[in-house]
């Protein structure tokens, strides 16, 4: 991950397009403002950006003097330059390269192609992989009615309140959201508003279309009717994942049952993909046909785990059938106590009481999704090596 700053002149305007720009590349872990007319000029102790954007007003010179004062600090920054002009005339051209500018980039700057100038920094020896913050954790359903959104809610709920870590969950399911109605929520804005206002999403504008649960967990809230995703491009969910990275510990996804090829980008970015499945024929042969297709997007197998909801003893034998097909074991195991997580649901209230032995599932895993708390004695391959939340016989 880049550290980055931004030199401006407009604190509101253009800086703020370049903020949120910056965060939606996913490339960036924090983002530093310098102001010209500057009081002072940088010292040496105040330089920890590796990329410093230059926004160029209509007089360049301010801005390119002091980009050349950050150069002389530290010779290894990167240093681009963000002009209305298009290409820049030959003059701002020859001072801009005097500077040390080592890049020019047409405003309004352009998520992508800024992008693709921070990617290609990873070929040149700065410090990112090229990849953004491998915080999101994907849940979904093998099929529908198998519980994947109540299994994203209590595992949010988890994160934040027993694990202590600063969690969001963003409902991507179609047709329809239900994340709020499992948390008793009524969110004013969601994910239509956040694909709508690409051009000012930035961790500040993210975090007002949030809606805050009484555990602290946020949520962005999804569609409430239809026909809504029809009018939602699926192409920037990756960047409003990327903008959700930059201030929380943990970020969910609730994907419901729905999958296509152009959910790949958020897919793919994903640390983990959860797979919720029940031990039924249906469920589970369109597991076998999701992991095929996760497959065929080019998802490492390793990132993808399955969890057994709604277990009972009863389906052991299933159970022996997916471990030999998949050649590794289920991640884990969350016992069927359907009175209580229906009564939960219904009443908008997740399982948080520690007594309750499927709350205590949800929180084991929850501290194992975040490297808390010690694995189990279980036997351990492949995908067990990371969890070993087994079903005790």
């Amino acid at each position: 991950m880049l550290t980055a700053a931004i030199v401006t002149s407009d604190t509101t305007g253009s800086s703020a397009q370049l903020l949120a720009t910056l965060q939606q590349t996913g490339l960036v872990s924090s983002v530093k403002q310098w102001t010209i007319p500057a009081d002072r000029m940088p010292e040496a102790g105040d330089l920890t950006a590796d990329v410093v954007l230059l926004d160029l007003a209509r007089d360049p010179e301010p801005f390119l003097a002091f980009g050349s004062h950050i150069r002389r600090l530290r010779p290894s920054v990167r240093l681009i330059a963000c002009s209305a002009t298009s290409p820049p005339n030959p003059q701002l051209l020859l001072d801009a390269m005097r500077s040390g500018v080592q890049d020019f980039i047409a405003k309004p700057v352009v998520a992508e192609t800024l992008k693709e100038v921070l990617s290609r920094l990873n070929q040149e020896g700065y410090p990112t992989n090229g990849r953004p913050a491998d915080k999101l954790i994907a849940v979904m359903g093998s099929k529908g009615g198998v519980g994947a959104t109540t299994v994203a809610v209590n595992l949010g709920i988890q994160l934040s309140m027993h694990s202590r870590k600063r969690a969001v969950l963003l409902d991507f399911a179609r047709p329809l959201g239900n994340v709020h109605l499992l948390l008793d929520l009524h969110p004013r804005f969601g994910i239509r508003d956040a694909v709508d206002n690409l051009d000012r999403l930035d961790s500040h504008f993210f975090g007002g279309l949030l809606e805050q649960h009484k555990t602290k967990l946020e949520v962005l809230g999804g569609a409430l009717q239809p026909e809504e995703w029809q009018n939602i491009p699926t192409a920037p969910l990756d960047r409003v994942v990327n903008v959700a990275q930059t201030g929380f510990d943990v970020v969910l996804a609730d994907m419901g049952s729905h999958f296509s090829p152009d959910l790949s980008p958020v897919l793919r970015s994903a640390r983990m993909i959860l797979i919720v499945v029940e031990v039924n024929v249906p469920s589970l042969w369109a597991l076998q046909r999701r992991l095929l297709a996760l497959s065929g997007l080019g998802i490492d197998p390793e990132r993808v785990r399955v969890i057994i909801n709604r277990w009972h003893k009863g389906d052991e034998d299933a159970l022996k059938s997916i471990e030999k097909d998949m050649k590794r074991p289920p991640m884990a195991y969350l016992p069927n106590d359907f009175r209580k997580a229906n009564t939960a649901g219904n009443l908008g209230a997740p399982l948080m009481n520690s007594e309750n032995g499927l709350a205590s599932q949800y929180r084991q895993l929850a501290d194992q999704l975040v490297g808390i708390g010690k694995v189990g004695a279980a036997k351990r391959t492949g995908l067990s090596n990371f969890f070993s939340l087994t079903p005790k016989r």
